[in-house]
């Protein structure tokens, strides 16, 4: 478990949901799937979701045209990793409805761990052909509401299971 432990942090020091205002000027590395791009004049905006929630990172060209140049190539569900400065939005631009709303990752270095075939569907939004759907299962269970399901029906299967090896119960 140890072992499991520092691989998992040297392939990422935070969630994509832990970051912020206080970890403003840290150096940090991230790692997920690219959510959402976005290109604002030059500027590409990536929306990066792990299992704990998203993260913008935004690469502008005249600070690292290599990394922008890189960062255009980049489709969603692409799996990334991403080291950078914690920095905050410019004013105006915050995302209350986002707990890493008020930061951005300003990056300095991008690696593409995995390219992502062109997807069938968009994994966030409801599919319109069931079909489809249930072809591209995996694809569906990444959706926000099917991903939280998931995770919250294991402590209830969990609680379940033990319920026999409890003192006292019978089975009727």
């Amino acid at each position: 478990m140890t072992r499991y432990f520092w691989a998992y942090r040297m392939f990422r020091t935070h969630d994509c949901n832990s970051l912020r205002k206080g970890d403003i000027g840290k150096q940090v590395t991230l790692a997920g799937w690219v959510n959402v791009t976005r290109d604002h004049g030059g500027v590409i905006f990536i929306d990066l979701r792990d299992r704990q929630g998203l993260t913008q990172v935004v690469f502008r060209p005249e600070e690292n045209s290599e990394l922008a140049k890189q960062a255009h190539t980049l489709r969603g569900e692409d799996v990334i990793q991403v080291s950078g400065t914690v920095a905050a939005r410019l004013p105006g631009t915050e995302n209350p409805n986002l707990a890493t709303g008020d930061i951005e990752i300003i990056p300095s270095e991008l690696r593409i761990l995995n390219r992502a075939d062109p997807r069938h569907f968009q994994s966030m939004s409801e599919p319109q052909n069931e079909d489809l759907r249930m072809t591209h299962r995996y694809l569906d269970l990444r959706r926000p509401r099917l991903a939280r399901n998931l995770r919250n029906s294991s402590p209830g299967r969990e609680s379940d299971a033990r319920l026999p090896r409890q003192p006292g119960f019978r089975r009727s």
